[in-house]
């Protein structure tokens, strides 16, 4: 009993900070849910039960479930402050969407110590894109580029399937993308909210749905492979903290932003490497 009070106080606390990060820098449902539930979810399970079998497919599942509601509580926050620039949003929205439901589709046919280990090769990838890659550290050029519907669209398919494939809801992509356009990290920030969107949902609804094919039940509490208690318990810790780190938008300055971003992604990876 106590192990169990102390788990939830666990993802009460990770929740709340996963709100912190959704809200300043458009990450947090998969970069801090997936790595801790994966952990939690090992740990009182035997690995031949079906939720140690499952436990990355859970763990993936539920982190799309609590990106839904924490999305759509940051973009509320940002566009109340102006920070959304919509006309980069919408071109992308249709294709992360159907790119999401191929990620979800692949993940759940793929062994959870493989998606686990994906998930830490693209983080390797990402900071190593974002520290030697100009244009994200520095200043973004007032010149801002937008590219054609083709461009568009293959980028969009391609967040969204690698967003739901690793439970993640495509800021680590979508933020780096902007900053090639020239955007400054408060607006790049902010537009990975409603971007995670059709990534959380088709992910989420995806789940649902394929998890009926599992020959293996997971019990009570659970919808799917979303964990519906853990969920429940992040969703309102995300909500305290997107409500305290709200105060925050635009306060943080350009570079200190963008190294802070990138602090956040390499304290992820070595906590997915050393679970």
């Amino acid at each position: 009993m106590e192990f169990f009070v102390s788990l939830y106080l666990l993802l009460a606390v990770c929740g709340c900070v996963t709100g912190v990060t959704t809200v300043l820098f458009g990450f947090g449902g998969g970069f801090v849910v997936v790595p801790l539930l994966y952990r939690l979810l090992s740990t009182p399970n035997l690995p031949g039960s079906a939720v140690g079998q499952s436990a990355m497919q859970i763990a993936v599942a539920t982190s799309t479930c609590v990106m839904v509601f924490g999305a759509l509580l940051a973009t509320w926050r940002h566009q109340r402050a102006g920070t959304v620039d919509w006309m980069n949003v919408r071109p992308l929205l249709g294709p992360i969407g159907a790119g999401a439901a191929l990620g979800a589709l692949a993940a759940t046919v793929v062994h959870s110590e493989w998606l686990r280990w994906a998930f830490a090769a693209y983080m390797v990838l990402t900071i190593l894109d974002c520290w030697l890659r100009p244009g994200f550290l520095a200043q973004p050029s007032a010149k801002q580029h937008h590219p054609g519907p083709l461009k568009n669209a293959l980028s969009g398919l391609v967040i969204g399937w690698v967003a739901a494939l690793l439970g993640v809801g495509g800021s680590v992509m979508t933020v780096p993308l902007m900053r090639r356009r020239g955007i400054e990290m408060t607006r790049a920030t902010a537009m990975a909210n409603p971007l995670s969107l059709p990534v959380a949902l088709a992910g989420t609804g995806t789940y649902i749905v394929l998890s009926t094919q599992s020959p293996l039940p997971l019990g009570e509490w659970h919808l799917g492979y979303i964990d519906i208690r853990a969920a429940a318990v992040l969703v309102a810790g995300s909500w305290i903290g997107i409500r305290a780190a709200s105060l925050w938008i635009g306060r943080i300055p350009d570079r200190v932003h963008a190294m802070v971003y990138l602090g956040l992604l390499i304290a992820v990876f070595l906590a997915m490497v050393t679970t």
